[in-house]
């Protein structure tokens, strides 16, 4: 079988059998998965069991990522159930499986990153109140796709490019939206994935790739944006709904969404 196949199957099985969720949404599962009566529970669960797996076979960084709500009352679990909105999270994380394995993760109190010993079989707390820098010096987006780019975009890009418009940036792109993420919180800058032409809604998904990493990003007091509105604003309206995001150190973040503003006016 395939790794995310696999992975899929592990978090699908151990929640089940975790007697605290109702309702299940998996990257891998057209629809949701509902928790029989007696192993139900009130929470739900959005999870991508494994992001980045085009990277599985070049060894590049992967991981996993997740958000959680809770069920507001006690109807039958639905669809309806899941589609809340990103500030109705209660928490959220990632586990990122690079040169070590560490899972990062907020309950909405700051954001905290456990360090997995394996000699002990035990996630240590090595990041204690992770804080993403007020600005970076790394954009991270995919540059292939500039020719489907919107004109605000490329000006951003091109302007963090420009020795005129102060020191140029760097650009890092792993592919792995975790790994990105993760760089991101830790040395600051802005991950783009913007619509273009071929993805007009974007290409993350909402509820398990951009609402998790933007509420990590928030708590750590960096912003996360559609480029309209916080994407933790945004009401899902389907469960593979799909958004752009711009997201990092608040100034960088706040720049993009100036140059944003400028170019609907004109």
């Amino acid at each position: 079988k395939k790794l995310d196949v696999l992975a899929n199957e592990l978090f699908i099985n151990m929640l089940q059998s975790s007697y605290t969720v109702a309702l299940l949404i998996s990257e891998e599962n057209e629809t949701v998965i509902e928790i029989e009566l007696d192993n139900r529970g009130k929470y739900i669960v959005a999870f991508d069991p494994l992001d980045g797996s085009s990277n599985i076979d070049c060894l590049v960084s992967i991981g996993s990522i997740f958000a959680i709500l809770k069920k507001e009352d006690n109807t039958i679990p639905s669809l309806k159930d899941a589609l809340q909105p990103g500030r109705n999270v209660v928490a959220a994380g990632y586990a990122l499986y690079g040169s070590a394995t560490m899972m990062v993760i907020s309950t909405g109190n700051g954001v905290h990153g456990f360090m997995l010993d394996p000699s002990v079989g035990e996630f240590i707390l090595t990041d204690k109140n992770m804080t993403v820098p007020n600005r970076g010096k790394i954009y991270a987006i995919n540059e292939g796709y500039s020719y489907m780019w919107d004109d605000a975009v490329k000006e951003y890009v091109q302007n963090k490019k420009d020795p005129a418009k102060g020191k140029p940036y760097n650009a890092r792109y792993v592919g792995s939206m975790v790994a990105d993420v993760h760089r991101t919180i830790k040395y600051g800058g802005i991950f783009i994935y913007p619509a273009t032409t071929a993805s007009p809604n974007g290409k993350l998904r909402l509820l398990y790739e951009c609402i998790p990493m933007a509420f990590l990003v928030t708590q750590a007091g960096g912003l996360a944006s559609n480029g309209k509105i916080p994407i933790l604003d945004i009401q899902p309206t389907s469960l593979h709904e799909r958004s752009p995001i711009y997201l990092g150190s608040k100034e960088d973040v706040e720049e993009v969404l100036e140059i944003i503003k400028k170019h609907q006016k004109e």
